[in-house]
């Protein structure tokens, strides 16, 4: 049976282990010692390491036949560290995995100006975390051609799920941009995700990179409605952007500047993924209020 390494086994990861089951013997990088017991019941192979401490990784060198890297990058920098020493690792005992896929951004394109946006368009990061994922697309695409493994890269929107809701967000009433302001934003729901990381280890092309995003629609402010109506929540008020400036952190005002829409027939066509959820609208029509 085929060993499949996950690196960030975090909820989404979590949710790939019933489709994986029976297909591969799992393994999962934790720096986290009280993790290990809940992996273990999930018939997960926990492999204590960090990736911010690469001294702590030999156990990864020749270990699995494919893996799944869902880690973030460090929070500061220009670069992604902790791929580096991810790719280092994994090399360290001369057999390489076959394959391998890295769940990055939406946001290595940058502000697209509501535009359609098909993965062959030039990658233009704006914001610091979004540079260090360019940064380790760019190390694990010339890995993979330079080594010789099938590295396939999905760039991932907004991740929802029934559980992943902005419900507090709504009810702390934080507005949102006015209608001529408003943002086209991205959404995947998770279970969703999951599924397509699956279908990218089974039929995901070498080098090729995926828009992992559903088939929604829709602006920003547009999103946190329809979450209000189906809760019964007040819709946030809107606000002219040089007010929101002043209302809002820094962190979410980076997300308000990018604007696009995500093209998925790659998604479609390639990984013959068929969504659950194709819109947020559908997912929420089975979440009881």
């Amino acid at each position: 049976m085929k060993r499949l390494l996950i690196i960030g086994c975090g909820d989404v990861a979590l949710r790939m282990v019933p489709h994986l089951a029976g297909r591969y013997r799992l393994y999962a990088l934790t720096h986290s010692a009280s993790r290990e017991a809940t992996l273990r019941r999930l018939g997960i192979v926990p492999i204590p390491g960090d990736l911010d401490v690469p001294e702590s990784l030999g156990r990864l060198g020749g270990l699995a036949h494919e893996v799944v890297h869902a880690a973030p990058p460090p929070s500061s920098g220009a670069h992604d560290t902790r791929t580096a020493a991810l790719i280092r690792a994994l090399a360290r005992r001369g057999r390489l995995p076959q394959r391998f896929v890295y769940l990055s951004t939406s946001g290595v394109y940058g502000n697209c100006r509501g535009e359609w946006v098909p993965e062959t368009r030039p990658l233009h990061p704006e914001t610091a975390r979004a540079v260090r994922r360019a940064d380790a697309e760019m190390r694990l695409r010339d890995w993979g051609r330079t080594a010789g493994v099938a590295v396939s890269i999905l760039r991932v929107p907004g991740i929802y799920a029934a559980d992943r809701l902005p419900i507090e967000r709504l009810k702390a009433g934080t507005p949102a941009l006015a209608h001529e302001s408003d943002p086209y934003t991205n959404h995947i729901h998770a279970d969703d995700l999951a599924r397509i990381v699956v279908a990218t280890l089974l039929r995901g092309r070498a080098g090729r990179a995926y828009n992992a995003s559903d088939d929604s629609d829709m602006r920003m402010g547009e999103y946190f409605d329809l979450v209000a109506g189906h809760f019964g929540l007040p819709r946030p008020p809107r606000v002219a952007w040089q007010d929101a400036v002043a209302a809002m952190p820094a962190q979410l005002l980076s997300f308000m500047q990018e604007s696009r829409r995500l093209v998925n027939d790659r998604l479609k066509n390639e990984l013959r993924v068929r969504l659950r959820h194709a819109t947020v609208a559908d997912a929420l029509a089975g979440v009881v209020p």
